[in-house]
């Protein structure tokens, strides 16, 4: 018997290898496998139910990858045995090749014999019930590949896009924007427009003559030195003033 085909996975090259080789994956998308372990670096034993035409029986097998090429091929090498309904052996070449970045072609060549029960059903049978079973295992595999990938592709579509967060103008300043400003980057026409007059666009200090209590609240407070002396000399002349005519 022999049989040979193409297929193209919907998923990268790395990612079908991994999957060919796994044995959680192998066991989900094979039709009437019951077991599937690995057994070495490279071996797997597996137990797995098949009808074929009027013949049905369950096969313990086992299966040996050789001329392991990672991630590109290897032959696989297996044999079952089926009691009293038969026997079945035989290899198979398994080649990936890149289609696109998110797509593999998988090929694939596989000749085996089968004896017993198997063998008296006619080569035709047994051919339609192969091909059968690799296309159905094909197709529970490229589901298997496209539910994991659904995943993921879902959260990227929802990520948060990233958004600027709005400028917001400084304690006690304007809030309003001169005409043709934003609100995401504050411009320098807008910075200007909030100084009182006469600002040099450094922050004025409050500043109290030592040993006086702080004004109260809302009370206008002198901010420039220059202000604080010319209030000391007015008051000094008024009272130079008042003495000079109570002394007359």
């Amino acid at each position: 018997m022999e049989l040979h085909g193409e297929r193209l996975i919907p998923a990268d090259v790395e990612t079908t290898w991994a999957a060919l080789n796994d044995p959680e994956t192998l066991k989900a998308c094979i039709a009437g496998c019951e077991s599937l372990e690995r057994t070495g670096d490279n071996a797997f034993t597996a137990r797995v139910a098949v009808k074929v035409g009027p013949v049905s029986a369950r096969f313990t097998g086992n299966l040996q990858l050789q001329n392991v090429q990672p991630p590109q091929s290897y032959t696989i090498v297996f044999d079952g045995q089926g009691g009293v309904a038969g026997f079945g052996r035989g290899s198979a070449d398994v080649n990936l090749t890149e289609e696109t970045p998110a797509q593999t072609k998988l090929a694939y060549e596989a000749k085996a014999q089968v004896g017993g029960k198997l063998a008296q059903i006619g080569s035709r049978l047994v051919d339609a019930a192969a091909a059968k079973i690799a296309d159905d295992f094909f197709r529970a595999f490229e589901a298997h590949l496209q539910a994991q990938s659904a995943p993921v592709a879902a959260d990227a579509a929802s990520a948060p896009a990233f958004a600027p967060k709005p400028f917001e103008p400084p304690a006690g300043a304007s809030a309003e924007l001169p005409s043709g400003a934003t609100d995401e980057v504050p411009s320098a026409a807008w910075a200007v427009s909030s100084m009182p007059a006469g600002a040099s666009g450094e922050p004025a200090v409050a500043s109290v003559p030592l040993g006086e209590p702080a004004p109260a609240e809302g009370a206008p407070m002198a901010t420039t030195a220059s202000t604080r002396w010319g209030w000391w000399v007015v008051a000094v002349v008024i009272a130079i003033v008042l003495l000079y005519f109570l002394a007359r």
